[in-house]
């Protein structure tokens, strides 16, 4: 018996929409590439730049960061394995995760110093995270670009009974750059072969592009990932060059370096969004899709939030930093600089959260600096540095000088200076003294290109510079920096260096002793006791309060004259009355600097600095 046929109504049939082409999503994922490498240079540079300005030594800081951060990309290459399988979904969320840390990665770090008073730690693991983040980025976006198909899929029947060529090359199996590849989660063609269903049938269609004329490179050949991985490198070391130049030129003048790192978080999240929300959507289930969707507007809310209270954050941990009583705070081009203290105290000068003058003894400092080296003629005296105005002042009490030359880097400091009416009253106006020229010049190659041109020579150079140390002063500390101001000094002309505390860091003190006797000079050491600044170390705010760190109770001083006999160690005679400094202290001073002697150490030099050993 023959059963009666029945037929079925036709069912809709739902069809997925076909996968975007790999040509297609090229260009999107070299674009998303180009971004996040910017962003990526970015958080590095912030990173480097707030431990330089927090720690101090900024090739310690740099060397700390950079290496850090390379080993950690090396991880984040292995870790990315395991979300291959999942590449469109892990991509998104790990670009939300890279904004978010990146992003707060300078006010967290600002932060513990502030109410911690320790950083260091904090920036390892910061440079940790993002480097393993930064280092998953390539991998993961290669297996996209390798999952998407040559071509736009079509249905081509091969005679021999093949299939579909869009379910053969759907790039979703393991092959030489699939599951089991050192590059991707994609399958080179899928879980089929080349051809149709029989595999050796005649009627099959290959997938490939373009290669060279004549020829077609199939999807899972090794010339077309070269292709890829060149591409993708290309992007990435553009966008490099991109955010390297971006973050001084761009960023730190107009945003500054906690917003200018919320900002660069916030177009991270949104270029790896929109790349995974709208060209891979198709790799997304509702659920992945809501998960990255609801991460990434977490991480801009975050973001948004940090950046409209970064002002009142600053202002919080500045008060935590300095005291209650800041009286201005200001950021030049070049540094951060604020002035504490009350209406009828003495100000405290900070310049990028060192002590830079204390109001309360400065005078001990400066006495200390200028006087000695004004024994003899001091017609015209050259100061490096001392942009607060206050070396000029003990220079100026002189009837008999001239002329006052203050080669200074930052100009914010003079203009600071000149119009605070605290700093002002405290060098006594200097910068109005009609004797008084100002450059704004690096101090190096103005005493290069002036060299040959002064008619007139210094009978007297100040070098009123921070402690010695691998910072960007280091090079004012050089054999060859004193080689160029020993042909600017007339003869029998003195040069006085701080060269940083005697007793607490004599390896620093003394090399820069062995420094100026390999340039031609002779030098006599001599040290003065006092509540020394912050100059190399920074404000450790842990160890100052509990009083566990200690604090040098010295500034250490070289006078040096060209030639073999060393300078005379006195006071003039006319000098002004003094505060701090009589004639019978200074062969006190000299007796303490030479107890910390330390013999044989090699001269620093531009391509050799000794003061960081």
């Amino acid at each position: 018996m023959i059963e009666p046929t029945v037929t079925l109504p036709p069912t809709r049939v739902r069809r997925r929409p076909p996968p975007r082409s790999r040509d297609t999503v090229r260009w999107p994922v070299l674009a998303v590439v180009f971004v996040c490498a910017a962003c990526g240079l970015v958080y590095e540079l912030e990173l480097v730049a707030l431990a330089s300005y927090l720690i101090g030594d900024s090739v310690t800081q740099a060397s700390v960061v950079l290496s850090v951060m390379v080993f950690a990309m090396g991880l984040g290459s292995l870790l990315a394995k395991r979300l291959r399988c999942r590449a469109a979904v892990g991509f998104g969320l790990l670009e939300g995760a890279l904004a978010l840390i990146g992003g707060t990665s300078a006010l967290v770090l600002y932060a513990c110093f502030a109410w911690l008073g320790e950083s260091r730690w904090v920036l390892v693991a910061f440079s940790l995270a993002v480097g393993v983040l930064i280092g998953a980025e390539i991998p993961l976006l290669m297996s996209l670009i390798q999952r998407a198909p040559q071509r736009a899929p079509q249905r081509v029947v091969a005679a021999g009974g093949g299939a579909s060529l869009g379910g053969l090359a759907s790039l979703d199996g393991g092959g030489p750059l699939g599951g089991g590849g050192p590059l991707g989660g994609a399958g080179a063609l899928g879980a089929g072969a080349s051809f149709g269903a029989g595999g050796k049938g005649t009627g099959g269609v290959a997938a490939g592009r373009p290669g060279r004329p004549g020829r077609t490179v199939p999807a899972g050949d090794p010339e077309d990932a070269a292709g890829t991985v060149a591409d993708l490198f290309a992007a990435d070391y553009v966008g490099a060059l991109v955010g390297g130049l971006a973050f001084p030129f761009l960023l730190l003048p107009w945003l500054g370096q906690l917003t200018g790192a919320l900002v660069t978080g916030a177009v991270n999240a949104v270029a790896g969004a929109v790349l995974v929300l709208w060209f891979f959507r198709r790799d997304l289930t509702a659920r992945t899709r809501a998960l990255v969707i609801g991460v990434n507007l977490a991480v801009l809310g975050v973001l948004a939030t940090a950046t409209v209270l970064v002002d009142d954050f600053e202002e919080a941990a500045r008060r935590a930093v300095y005291g209650e009583r800041v009286r201005v705070a200001v950021h030049t081009d070049l540094q951060e600089v604020v002035v504490t203290g009350g209406e009828e105290d003495p100000p405290d000068l900070y310049l990028d959260g060192r002590l830079r003058v204390s109001g309360a003894d400065e005078y001990r400092y400066h006495e200390a600096l200028v006087h000695p080296a004004m024994n003899g003629p001091h017609a015209r005296v050259l100061i490096v540095g001392g942009g607060d105005g206050l070396a000029a002042r003990e220079a100026l009490r002189y009837g008999d000088v001239r002329s006052v030359t203050v080669v200074e880097l930052d100009p914010g400091v003079v203009r600071l200076a000149r119009t605070d009416p605290a700093l002002a009253e405290l060098n006594g106006q200097a910068f109005r003294d009609p004797r008084v020229r100002i450059v704004h010049a690096d101090a190096f190659n103005w005493l290069r290109g002036v060299v040959d041109q002064v008619q007139e020579r210094y009978d007297v150079v100040i070098s009123d510079l921070p402690d010695p140390g691998i910072t960007s002063s280091t090079k004012l500390y050089a054999q060859e920096f004193y080689g160029l101001a020993a042909r600017v000094l007339a003869p029998g002309g003195r040069l006085v260096v701080h060269a940083g505390p005697a007793t607490d860091r004599p390896r620093a003190y003394w090399t820069a002793d062995a420094t100026l006797r390999a340039a031609g000079y002779a030098t006599r050491p001599y040290s003065a006791e006092g509540r020394a600044p912050g100059f190399a170390a920074g404000p450790d705010r842990a160890d100052r309060d509990s009083g566990t760190r200690h604090e040098p109770d010295d500034w250490g001083f070289l006078l040096a004259v060209r030639g073999d006999r060393p300078p005379v160690l006195g006071l003039a005679a006319d000098v002004p009355r003094l505060r701090s400094l009589g004639r019978r202290d200074l062969a006190a001073a000299a007796r303490r600097a030479e107890r910390t002697r330390i013999p044989g150490l090699p001269p620093s030099t531009l391509v050799h600095p000794r003061y960081g050993d």
